[in-house]
């Protein structure tokens, strides 16, 4: 922190340090940004921030975010209601929608299973998803986990959740890359791993 910063600034930096992506260092030169555009940037951007933390939620249905609940997805009826595309976050969701390949619907779990952090079951939206599934409505749950160990063991887990159900139960094909995250994928490869899904 800056020597002669305030405690304002002081306070800004650590909290904008605390961002994905950004450490101290990005901190400091994002507070700078802001304060030297203090009109056109950083005004608006706490306006934007106060709106979000005012009206934005959590769907109730598919637990992703929206200002409204049900959130638009699970309102709109042009979509398919039988399909449910499973995701780790809602990160996941907004790279799913910006390839318009999926015309289903989501089921946000908020995370994955990890015994290092702490994350079982319990800490996943994953009964939700089970009911959902057991209603008698859908046909098809697929499972759009990231590639790595912790995706890989959450799928089998809820592969074997599911089973009950009778349920078909398909993951991306492997056109996603190993250790790779959907919200880094470009559309086209998205649009192929949901073409090429297999059976979990």
């Amino acid at each position: 922190m800056a020597a002669s910063a305030g405690p304002e600034i002081e306070r800004l930096i650590a909290l904008l340090s605390k961002l994905p992506g950004l450490g101290p260092r990005s901190g400091r030169r994002a507070a700078l940004a802001l304060l030297k555009k203090r009109d056109t940037l950083l005004a608006p951007l706490a306006l934007a921030m106060a709106e979000a933390q005012a009206k934005v939620r959590t769907c109730g249905v598919c637990g992703s975010l929206d200002v409204t609940d049900p959130c638009a997805i699970c309102s709109d009826m042009t979509r398919d209601p039988r399909l449910i595309c499973v995701v780790e976050e809602v990160g996941s969701v907004w790279a799913m929608e910006r390839g318009g390949s999926f015309k289903g619907r989501y089921h946000v779990l908020g995370g994955l299973l990890s015994a290092l952090d702490g994350m079982g079951p319990e800490s996943l939206r994953v009964g939700e998803l089970v009911a959902r599934v057991g209603d008698g409505q859908v046909s098809e749950v697929i499972l759009a986990l990231p590639a790595t160990v912790d995706g890989q063991t959450t799928a089998h887990y809820l592969a074997d959740r599911l089973a009950p159900t009778a349920v078909p139960v398909t993951m991306l094909a492997r056109g996603v890359p190993v250790g790779g995250d959907l919200d880094w994928l470009d559309d086209g490869t998205i649009a192929q791993a949901l073409r090429a899904r297999r059976p979990a």
